[in-house]
C-alpha cells in the first residue's frame, strides 16, 4: 500500500486564506473521496498536489519521499495525473493519439503509428475498455470522452489519480461504468483521489471521505459507517434542505411557446407551452435530444422546422442575438467554453451578456459596470477573492453562478438551464434554488434540464419526459418519486 500525504498545507492568495494549515492522507487500493463545499479548498489542493499551484507553507510526500512540481505536466511526466471535470482532449485528434499524446513511439524523426496505435489498443485491453482507436474525439459521447481521459492519466503508469467531478455530465447508467473502471483502478496499486459534488454517490465509489471547511480539514469518515447526517454537518454545519414553496405557483398566461420543433437526428415534433412564473423542467438520458433542444431554441444550432413564440411574437429561425433582445437566457452545461470568457475579469464576465446597460456612446461607464457586478455577486452569494481577478481564480460552482448572474443582469423573461447545478455543492445548490423560486414568484420563468432527477421533482411545477428525441410524457413531481420518474426516462422499466 502506498499513501500520499499532505502536510501542514497552508494557501494564501491576496486576500484569501486558501488552505489554513490542512494535512491528511491518501491510500493505494481505495478511492478517497475530497469533499466540502464551493471554496472550501478543494481545487486548491488538488493545484498543489499536481503542480499548478505552490504552497505558502508545508509538504506533500509519497511514501516519505517529497514532491514538489513546478507545473502539471512535470507531475504527469512523474506519475501524478489529473482528469479535469471540464475535459482537455484535443478534439481533432483520434482516441489513440489523445492517450498517447506527445508519448508517441518514434522511429528516427517519425511518429511509428503502428506501434503508438499497438501500445494505445493495449493499454485499453489492460483496462477493459473497448474504444474505436482512430475515431476523432470530436465524435465521441461525454462518457466516452471521460474514458480517453482516463486512459490517458493510465498511460504513464501513475502513482496517483486526480478524479474531479468525473461524473458531473454522465447519466447514471453511464455513471455505473465508470464506478466498474475505477474499482478496478483500485487493484492496480493507485492512490485515488475523487472530487464530487454528488453526495449521494459517494456510498456507491468512495472508501473514504476527507472533508475541507473553509480551507481546514475537519475530518476524514469512513463512507461504510458514514450517515448522511453525518457528512452533510461536517460539510456546512447543519445545512436545512428546502422544498419548493407553496406559493410558488405560475400564472395561467402562457409567455413563451414551442410548436413542432424538429432538428433530427436530435429531436422532432417538439411542442410545449411556459406559463409566467413556471419552472418547468425537462428529463431524459444523456442522448435524450434535452441539450440539442435548449440550443436550438436559443438559436446556437439551427431549427429544421417549427415556430417559436415569445409573448405572442412569432420567431421562426432564432439567434442568440435575438432571443436575447425577446428576453430569453441560456445557461449552458459547458460552462468553460460557452458560459465564460476565462481571460477577462469576474466584473467583465458578469456584464458582457448586458453590454448595452454599461456603456455611454463608445465608452463603458466603470461605475455602472461595477455596480451591476456586485449586485449578482452580493445577491448569489458568489465567493470571491475581489472582482477585478480572473475567471479562473473561482471554483467550478462559483463560475457557474457568475454564468447565472451574467443572464440575470440582461433582465430576461424565460430562463433556460442544460445542468442548471453540475459541479454545485449542497449548499449552493440550495441558494440557486432559493433564487429561481423568488424569481418565480416576480414572474420570470425557467426551463430546468438536470441529469439529477431528485432535482427536477425537489424545484420543477412540471416535468416533461424526453426520450430517443421525442417528448413522451408529463408528469406531477409532488406525485411519483426519482426512482419512477428514472423508470419513465429509461422506457417504463428499469433494466
Amino acid at each position: 500500500m502506498s499513501v500520499l500525504n499532505a502536510r501542514n498545507i497552508t494557501k494564501i492568495f491576496p486576500g484569501t486564506v486558501a488552505l489554513d494549515n490542512v494535512s491528511m492522507s491518501f491510500y493505494s487500493g481505495k478511492v478517497n473521496a475530497l469533499v466540502g463545499k464551493n471554496g472550501s479548498g478543494k481545487s486548491t489542493l488538488v493545484k498543489i498536489i499536481n503542480g499548478a499551484h505552490d504552497a505558502t507553507n508545508g509538504s506533500t510526500d509519497i511514501d516519505g519521499r517529497e514532491f514538489r512540481y513546478t507545473n502539471p505536466r512535470q507531475a504527469f511526466d512523474d506519475g501524478i495525473a489529473t482528469v479535469y471535470q471540464e475535459m482537455s482532449l484535443i478534439p481533432g485528434l483520434s482516441v489513440a493519439e489523445n492517450i498517447l499524446v506527445g508519448r508517441y513511439r518514434m522511429n528516427g524523426p517519425f511518429v511509428d503509428w503502428k506501434n503508438t496505435f499497438k501500445d494505445a489498443a493495449q493499454l485499453l485491453e489492460t483496462l477493459g475498455i473497448s474504444l474505436p482507436l482512430k475515431e476523432l474525439v470530436t465524435n465521441l459521447s461525454v462518457w466516452q470522452c471521460q474514458v480517453v481521459e482516463i486512459a490517458k492519466a493510465m498511460s504513464v503508469q501513475p502513482k496517483v489519480i486526480l478524479l474531479d467531478e468525473p461524473t458531473s455530465a454522465l447519466a447514471q447508467n453511464e455513471t455505473k461504468l465508470l464506478f466498474k473502471l475505477i474499482r478496478e483502478l483500485t487493484r492496480k496499486d493507485v492512490i485515488i483521489i475523487y472530487i464530487s459534488h454528488r453526495l449521494q454517490e459517494l456510498w456507491e465509489i468512495a472508501d473514504t471521505a476527507s472533508v475541507l471547511r473553509d480551507g481546514k480539514h475537519v475530518g476524514t469518515i469512513e463512507m461504510e459507517h458514514a450517515t448522511h447526517k453525518e457528512l452533510l454537518n461536517l460539510m456546512f454545519g447543519n445545512v436545512e434542505v428546502k422544498q419548493r414553496p407553496a406559493d410558488v405557483i405560475p400564472d395561467e398566461k402562457a409567455v413563451f411557446e414551442v410548436k413542432d420543433l424538429t432538428r433530427e437526428p436530435a429531436f422532432r415534433n417538439i411542442s410545449f407551452a411556459l406559463k409566467k412564473g413556471e419552472i418547468l423542467g425537462i428529463a431524459g438520458m444523456l442522448g435524450s435530444g434535452r441539450t440539442e433542444l435548449l440550443r436550438a431554441i436559443f438559436g446556437a444550432d439551427k431549427l429544421d422546422s417549427g415556430v417559436i413564440k415569445v409573448n405572442g411574437q412569432t420567431i421562426r429561425s432564432p439567434d442568440p442575438v435575438m432571443m436575447k433582445r425577446n428576453g430569453v437566457a441560456f445557461i449552458p452545461e459547458d460552462r468553460k467554453n460557452q458560459g465564460l470568457i476565462q481571460i477577462l475579469s469576474i466584473r467583465s464576465n458578469l456584464n458582457h451578456a448586458s453590454l448595452g446597460r454599461i456603456t455611454r456612446g463608445l465608452f463603458v461607464d466603470a461605475s455602472r459596470e461595477k455596480e451591476l457586478a456586485l449586485k449578482q455577486i452580493e445577491e448569489l452569494s458568489i465567493k470571491i477573492p475581489g472582482d477585478e481577478y480572473l475567471m479562473t481564480s473561482l471554483s467550478g460552482g462559483n463560475q457557474q453562478k457568475v454564468v447565472l448572474g451574467k443572464w440575470l443582469n440582461t433582465e430576461p423573461q424565460v430562463l433556460l438551464f442544460d445542468e442548471l447545478s453540475r459541479g454545485i455543492d449542497v449548499n449552493a445548490k440550495q441558494q440557486i434554488f432559493q433564487i429561481l423560486w423568488q424569481l418565480a414568484r416576480q414572474g420570470l420563468s425557467s426551463v430546468v434540464v438536470s441529469s439529477e432527477l431528485e432535482e427536477l421533482l425537489e424545484i420543477c411545477n412540471r416535468v416533461i419526459i424526453m426520450r430517443l428525441g421525442e417528448f413522451v410524457d408529463e408528469v406531477d413531481p409532488d406525485r411519483l418519486t426519482v426512482e419512477e420518474l428514472y423508470a419513465e426516462c429509461m422506457g417504463g422499466s428499469e433494466s
